[in-house]
């Protein structure tokens, strides 16, 4: 399915409510944040965002992770995989991320994300700061070798077309807020470092 883009009607405003992103915040004594983790299929990404909310969940802080494969069950299950689609599909949960974040939650977003511009679509959504990229940075071989759902077996066999890293392109973030190297190091040791990245930005405490 393709999608048109929106037309905005001028007699739709938005309504400022008494109740704001600031009060809904420092009732859950937290800094409002959306990381998103972007990365190959099979770098990690659902894996590191699970055990950072796990993590989280356990210091006490309000979460609430959206994963790339539950969003087509429901928000998305009207798109495809085209180009088109796709982008559409990132603008969404884009969209959808902003709005949590507006509840005073740290969002976890784990999505490939393949394009540098989508990405910075929803980092423009956001205040300053509160768009967090998390590269979980594997290399296409290590990613390949994992093959956690076969996709990568099917996309060599030409099953799968325009599947990242074989002949779709996946843009590395350039110089994200967050890098870590899934293809070195523990489930563990990744989620120590967001940790220590979400206090050096004062997210958490």
């Amino acid at each position: 399915m393709t999608t048109d883009a929106p037309i905005k009607d001028e007699n739709i405003v938005w309504h400022q409510h008494a109740i704001d992103k600031q009060f809904r915040a420092n009732l859950k004594q937290q800094k409002p944040a959306v990381l998103w983790f972007t990365g190959l299929s099979g770098a990690g990404k659902s894996t590191v965002a699970g055990a950072l909310e796990n993590r989280l969940a356990e210091q006490g802080y309000h979460t609430y992770l959206l994963d790339g494969d539950n969003v087509r069950h429901g928000l998305c299950n009207d798109l495809g995989f085209s180009e088109q689609d796709r982008r559409e599909n990132i603008r969404r949960i884009g969209e959808l991320s902003k709005l949590m974040a507006d509840a005073g939650l740290i969002v976890l977003s784990a999505f490939i994300s393949p394009h540098r511009a989508e990405r910075q679509l929803v980092r423009d959504l956001l205040p300053e700061g509160e768009f967090i990229e998390v590269f979980v940075n594997a290399p296409l071989e290590v990613c390949e070798e994992r093959d956690p759902k076969g996709l990568y077996k099917k996309a060599r066999a030409g099953e799968i077309p325009n599947f990242t890293g074989i002949d779709s392109e996946y843009e590395a973030p350039v110089d994200p807020e967050i890098n870590l190297l899934a293809g070195e190091k523990s489930i563990d040791a990744l989620v120590d470092d967001c940790i220590q990245a979400l206090k050096q930005r004062s997210v958490i405490g």
